[in-house]
């Protein structure tokens, strides 16, 4: 059990819905990242997902791809990461930690050594959103059994053809993609995903988190209320880009927590 375990089934045993937030380590600078962090759970936050800076991140929006520029410009690496969450762990060892990122950093460091050092600083679970299922035994595979979760991405073109593969070795929770397209385009439409969440929910037991295009504490409240929870990224990345102050951020992400926690 991992401490992502351990948050769904206190959450399902108090009727409630999860809220996730994600954002980009060492945007704008480490320091502030950290404040962040630190002030998450206080906020409302059930999950938090930290993002892994790359040079090249596909699966990423305008917004994410500039943070993870300014964090790259700003030194962060992946040492400096696996450092934030070590020091968030000094004073927050309950709340789960999920890293989001690309391989190509984690290939690098070498995935044993990686593997090691993630869970020495406190990291529950991971998302690498480029090693699909047929790459299971490169990264996937090793960190189960280093007792990690491995989470998956579904799409609205994950087919019953391509599910049963998708959710092959996920666990921790399920990733739903709202929307066809990048983080930080559209926005989610319960209408749409309430049946999408349903069909996906037939064929395994796992939470399903539904994210991209969530910005507002009605739209957090409408997408929990036809899933196990919802996830919030580039609209949080946007305040810490125009400069909010931690302060301002936090109180605008439990606005969010406010509304999952309602759905």
């Amino acid at each position: 059990m991992t401490r992502i375990d351990d948050t769904f089934a206190r959450l399902k045993a108090q009727n409630r819905k999860a809220f996730v937030t994600y954002i980009m380590a060492g945007d704008p600078d480490a320091a502030t990242t950290a404040k962040v962090m630190a002030g998450l759970p206080g906020a409302g936050v059930d999950i938090i997902e930290i993002g892994l800076p790359f040079t090249d991140p596909m699966a990423d929006g305008p917004t994410i791809q500039l943070a993870g520029q300014r964090a790259l410009e700003g030194g962060m690496t992946l040492q400096g990461v696996l450092d934030l969450i070590t020091e968030f762990r000094k004073s927050d060892d309950t709340t789960p930690i999920v890293l989001m990122g690309y391989y190509n950093p984690i290939y690098s460091r070498g995935v044993d050594r990686f593997l090691a050092d993630a869970k020495a600083a406190g990291i529950d679970g991971m998302i690498v959103v480029d090693l699909p299922p047929e790459e299971d035994t490169e990264l996937c595979t090793p960190a189960q059994a280093a007792g990690l979760n491995f989470i998956r991405l579904a799409t609205p073109t994950s087919d019953e053809k391509r599910l049963p593969k998708v959710l092959q070795n996920t666990s921790g929770f399920l990733y739903y993609v709202s929307i066809n397209g990048i983080t930080g385009t559209g926005s989610a439409d319960a209408a749409k995903v309430a049946p999408e969440v349903a069909r996906i929910k037939q064929s395994t037991d796992l939470p399903v988190i539904v994210g991209f295009g969530i910005k507002t504490p009605d739209a957090s409240e409408a997408i929990a209320a036809v899933a196990d929870g919802c996830v919030v990224g580039s609209a949080i990345v946007d305040r810490i880009a125009q400069g909010d102050s931690v302060q301002d951020v936090l109180a605008y992400v439990k606005t969010l927590a406010d509304g999952a926690h309602r759905g």
